[in-house]
């Protein structure tokens, strides 16, 4: 059985002032930096992984590069753990959006299977890569701890693989920054242990 340990990036200023991130390379802010080193001490002292994986993107990079840090493993940067393409929402506000395509708004906020942002990745191809990622992780490491750190939109379609539910339940699952989610992998089997579990950021901003 092998524990993945499921991570969203820290704080970033397009979180305090919400934004469509998607694909944009925002850096972590200071309270990000804070909760990253937070989240790094808890993992390297409850599972030590041995090997951390990442998005791309500098905000996911910036908080595995702590968390591998302080467990004295390599960064490993995988392409199917990066956010959506938001296409032409990516920088707006989600009032902006809704002016501007109310249709394909409302999709998104439903979690329809349709959900589409303009120009954009559909949520369910998505949901189909970040698996493909975790499952391709998972199978690199039998019988250990490994932590993947991705983004709010990954971190949910890959916990609703594991619980094999449907792209309705999306806005269902919460992820905040920094959040730890507990995954264990047998075969094709998984088991959600825990999801948002932000314990180790009290008092971080």
């Amino acid at each position: 059985m092998t524990t993945l340990i499921l991570v969203r990036h820290g704080q970033t200023a397009w979180n305090v002032n919400e934004r469509f991130r998607g694909r944009e390379d925002i850096p972590l802010d200071d309270v990000g930096r804070t909760q990253a080193e937070l989240t790094a001490e808890r993992i390297a002292r409850q599972w030590k992984p041995a090997a951390v994986y990442c998005s791309p993107l500098s905000r996911a990079r910036a908080t595995g590069e702590a968390i591998a840090r302080r467990c004295g493993v390599a960064l490993d940067v995988r392409p199917g753990l990066i956010d959506i393409d938001y296409g032409r929402w990516q920088g707006m506000a989600p009032s902006e959006a809704r002016l501007l395509h109310p249709r394909s708004i409302r999709l998104w906020y439903r979690g329809s299977r349709w959900a589409r942002p303009p120009g954009g990745e559909p949520l369910r191809a998505v949901k189909r890569r970040a698996l493909q990622a975790v499952l391709e992780i998972v199978a690199s490491h039998p019988d250990q701890a490994v932590a993947a750190v991705g983004h709010t939109v990954v971190n949910r379609a890959i916990l609703l693989g594991a619980l094999s539910a449907g792209l309705r339940h999306f806005w269902q699952l919460g992820q905040e920054p920094c959040a730890v989610n507990i995954i264990e992998v047998e075969g094709s089997s998984f088991t959600l242990r825990s999801v948002n579990d932000t314990c180790h950021l009290q008092g971080s901003g």
